[in-house]
């Protein structure tokens, strides 16, 4: 990952696999929802790695799993998604990069145009962030990565992340793509899921 004198990197957070999607458990058994999610992991990687204005992609993860190996995993350390995140950002710093971009790894209907939408907008801006559906959670975060920016992931952390940017003086970017919104959190995200090819075997 050194070398990298310009660009963005893309760090990608997932939970162990048995702990993950738990809303989903009356819908999806403990094996399919591991399966889901390693599904859904994957193509968030592959449209990362497709995308042009991204330097590199690793996951922040408590485990390898099915991870790629020449994906790059920074150890979650169980001290929090937020801590987790910045610890990450101290790390890939030193690679050079000017901006960072953050995913979480259950976007369904991500590709490579959404990613490098959001990343333009952070570049032009300093900070961009992508909501989920509802408008209330952040399914994308970038920001300069010199930027002493807190993360705020977590409930209402829309509202959350644009009070952060505006402490540091910035008006961010809403990007807003429908493969960015969707993530899949609840038993309705399921079904809208079945109409995705890949995912019938995942959730079949």
């Amino acid at each position: 990952m050194g070398g990298f004198k310009s660009g963005c990197g893309a760090v990608i957070a997932v939970k162990h696999r048995t702990r993950g999607k738990s809303h989903l458990a009356g819908d999806l058994s403990p094996a399919s929802r591991i399966t889901l999610i390693r599904a859904m992991l994957d193509r968030v990687v592959r449209a990362a790695e497709a995308a042009h204005s991204l330097a590199f992609t690793v996951v922040v993860s408590p485990e390898r799993d099915t991870v790629p190996a020449r994906v790059p995993v920074l150890h979650d350390e169980g001290i929090g998604l937020n801590e987790a995140l910045t610890a990450a950002r101290e790390r890939l710093r030193a690679t050079g990069i000017r901006h960072l971009l953050v995913l979480p790894g259950d976007l369904a209907s991500i590709d490579a145009q959404d990613i490098d939408a959001l990343v333009d907008a952070g570049r032009r801006t300093g900070v961009a962030l992508a909501p989920d559906a509802a408008g209330l959670g952040t399914n994308g975060l970038v920001s300069d990565i010199d930027l002493p920016f807190i993360y705020q992931f977590g409930t209402d952390s829309r509202r959350r992340h644009v009070a952060e940017a505006r402490r540091l003086d910035i008006e961010p970017l809403v990007v807003m793509r429908p493969g960015l919104e969707f993530d899949v959190d609840s038993p309705p995200d399921l079904r809208r899921l079945g109409g995705l090819p890949w995912a019938f075997e995942a959730t079949g």
